[in-house]
C-alpha cells in the first residue's frame, strides 16, 4: 500500500496489480492449525464440534464436555459448577471482558442480539461488541459480523463489509469463511480461485467444501485427481482429530437431532 501512493501518478496499474498480488498470497496462506484441546490434548475439531466454558475461556472439543457431563454438571477444565443463574453467567462474562476475553465478548454480543439471559435485544449493543471481540482476534467474531452484512440482520446489506468480515475469518482459520468465499468464486466463474478456498477448508474438516468439489468433478470443473486430493486431505484431519469420545458425543448428538424431527 505504501508503494501504491508513492507511485501512484506513474504507476497506478501496476501497483494495484502488486498490491492484489500481495493480497492474495495473505487470503490463499495455509492458516495455523487450531490449538489442542486441553483436557485431551487432540487438535480441536471444527468450531461446531468446539464448547466455549464460560467460567475459565477454554476451548474443549464436545467429546471431553460429554465425558464429564455424563457424570456432573462441572466445567470440564477448571471444575467451577455450571452458572446457576442469568445474574451469575452474565457476571462472568462480565469478568472476562474486563480480562480482555475474545469469547466473553463474543458471547455477551450473542446475547444482545437475541435479548437472551434476560437482557434487552439490542442489536447496536451486540455489534459493538462483537467488533470488540474481532479486535482482540476472534474468527468467529468476523464469520458473524460478516453474516449480520450478508444477511441484513439489524443493519443494512454491505457486500464489502461481509467480504473483509469473511476473508478476515478464513484468513484466520474459519473453515465456514473458507467455504462461502470458494462459492463466491464459483458463481463468478473463478474456478480456479473457488478451488482454493475449498481445498484449504476440506484440509480443515469442512464437509460442505468436500460436496462442493464432488460437484464441480461430476459436472466436469475439476479432475477426479483433484477430488481424490481433497478426499485424502479431509481423511487426514478425521485421522488427527477423531477419537472414541468425540465419536460418542458426536452419536448423542445425531440421536438428539433425530429425536426432534
Amino acid at each position: 500500500m505504501t508503494c501504491q501512493k508513492a507511485h501512484r501518478p506513474r504507476h497506478k496499474k501496476d501497483c494495484k496489480k502488486c498490491s492484489a498480488a500481495l493480497f492474495d498470497e495473505a487470503l490463499f496462506k495455509q492458516p495455523p492449525p487450531k490449538e489442542d484441546c486441553p483436557i485431551c490434548f487432540l487438535q480441536l475439531p471444527s468450531t461446531a464440534e468446539t464448547v466455549y466454558t464460560q467460567c475459565c475461556g477454554k476451548y474443549i472439543c464436545t467429546g471431553c464436555v460429554y465425558e464429564i457431563a455424563r457424570e456432573t454438571d462441572i466445567c470440564p477444565f477448571c471444575r467451577v459448577p455450571a452458572a446457576a443463574s442469568n445474574e451469575e453467567r452474565i457476571s462472568r462474562r462480565k469478568k472476562g471482558m474486563e480480562a480482555g476475553d475474545a469469547g466473553a465478548f463474543f458471547i455477551m454480543a450473542s446475547q444482545h442480539f437475541v435479548g437472551d439471559w434476560g437482557l434487552p435485544q439490542d442489536p447496536k449493543k451486540g455489534l459493538e461488541l462483537m467488533l470488540r471481540a474481532v479486535e482482540l482476534g476472534s474468527t468467529e467474531a468476523h464469520f458473524n459480523i460478516a453474516c449480520i452484512y450478508a444477511n441484513g440482520e439489524s443493519v443494512e446489506k454491505d457486500p464489502k463489509k461481509r467480504l473483509h468480515h469473511y476473508q478476515r475469518a478464513a484468513m484466520g482459520g474459519c473453515e465456514r469463511s473458507r467455504h462461502n468465499l470458494g462459492c463466491d468464486e464459483a458463481k463468478r466463474g473463478n474456478i480456479d480461485r473457488a478451488m482454493k478456498h475449498w481445498m484449504i477448508a476440506v484440509a480443515a474438516g469442512d464437509e460442505g467444501s468436500l460436496g462442493d468439489v464432488k460437484i464441480m468433478c461430476l459436472n466436469g470443473y475439476v479432475t477426479k485427481a483433484e477430488y481424490e486430493k481433497a478426499l485424502r486431505a479431509y481423511q487426514n484431519h478425521l485421522n488427527e482429530v477423531q477419537s472414541d469420545q468425540r465419536d460418542r458425543a458426536a452419536g448423542l448428538y445425531r440421536s438428539f437431532c433425530l429425536g426432534r424431527t
